[in-house]
């Protein structure tokens, strides 16, 4: 029987991934209670959950939070996720990604919360040696943000050995959509996924979308990424939360569909779900920028026995455009 009670910590439970978590945890029956600096994310995001605007770093202010709540498991989705940034400014990467996140997890062992589900991303693999990805695959991430998220993973590793903690840690590829009944849209600024500032364009919000090379080793010559639905990612950490409370082991596993869809793909779905033209214009390749990055998922499927419901390419479009429409 799936626990589905008990009071957990979300860390960054205000912005896009951490606000439908918080969403679906409500529903599952647990108390979710946010912790969230409001930089990037939002606060009518949180649907009546307990908000509690401060820093993951303010050990003071995470010291009364573990004194004042009971709490039996933390979700950290309160990185910095911004590649162009991290090159930029890597010191923020690293003072928020690693040493903040350090801050939490020793206040985590002083107050015997044991149990960790921490948002990773494909970023760690760095240029693919092969495609689809496993979690064998090599990490030699390219940018500091990737840098950033493969070295919170080894801590995390390392406390686990040393029998402090148990954990899920869980790559995302391409994460995208919105909630299925509209109540959350995709919201960054500025935004840099592809999906919705296709639909921006589809909107009259910008002239054009740039597709950034067309020239990839790529049917149509334009780069594939993996495209995976903010619900079935939230699916996928309320299994492994369900997994951690009963006991299970830690687990660390890539969260994709194993199929990939190009930048031309989503481009043409979004003009047949929107019926806009969404004009386009061609930039070069951008550094670093992989022709195909597609996830093998096969360990969440076999594992957490994780199914994606809602990521082919029109489903995720059609709710974005619909979220997007709703909340605007």
């Amino acid at each position: 029987m799936p626990i589905n009670t008990g009071t957990v910590l979300v860390v960054g439970g205000a912005g896009y991934i951490g606000s439908h978590m918080v969403l679906m945890l409500k529903r599952a029956g647990f108390t979710p209670i946010v912790l969230d600096n409001l930089s990037r994310g939002h606060r009518e995001a949180l649907s009546g959950a307990k908000l509690i605007a401060g820093e993951m770093a303010d050990r003071d202010l995470l010291a009364h939070l573990f004194t004042t709540h009971s709490f039996s498991a933390v979700l950290h989705f309160a990185s910095y996720i911004e590649v162009a940034e991290s090159m930029k400014n890597p010191a923020k990467y690293y003072q928020n990604n690693v040493a903040a996140t350090l801050t939490l997890l020793d206040l985590m062992m002083e107050h015997q919360v044991r149990h960790f589900i921490f948002s990773s991303t494909a970023a760690v693999y760095g240029e693919p040696h092969y495609t689809p990805l496993d979690e064998l695959h090599p990490l030699h991430p390219v940018n500091p943000y990737g840098r950033s998220k493969r070295m919170v993973e080894e801590i995390v590793m390392d406390y686990a050995r040393c029998g402090h903690l148990h954990y899920a840690i869980l790559r995302y590829f391409n994460a995208a959509g919105a909630d299925p009944e509209g109540r959350l849209a995709e919201r960054h600024h500025p935004e840099s996924h592809l999906i919705p500032l296709v639909l921006q364009a589809a909107a009259g919000e910008r002239d054009a979308i740039i597709v950034y090379g067309n020239d990839y080793a790529t049917p149509d010559g334009t780069c594939i990424r993996d495209y995976v639905h903010v619900t079935d990612l939230c699916d996928a950490h309320l299994l492994s939360l369900q997994r951690l409370l009963e006991g299970g082991e830690s687990l660390l596993c890539n969260l994709g569909t194993g199929r990939g869809y190009s930048v031309q793909q989503v481009i043409d779905a979004a003009r047949l779900v929107t019926g806009c033209r969404i004009p386009t214009v061609h930039g070069d390749r951008r550094p670093g920028d992989p022709a195909i990055l597609v996830a093998n998922a096969s360990r969440a499927m076999q594992e957490l026995h994780w199914q994606p419901r809602y990521s082919t390419l029109e489903t995720l479009i059609t709710h974005a455009w619909q979220a997007m429409r709703v909340t605007a």
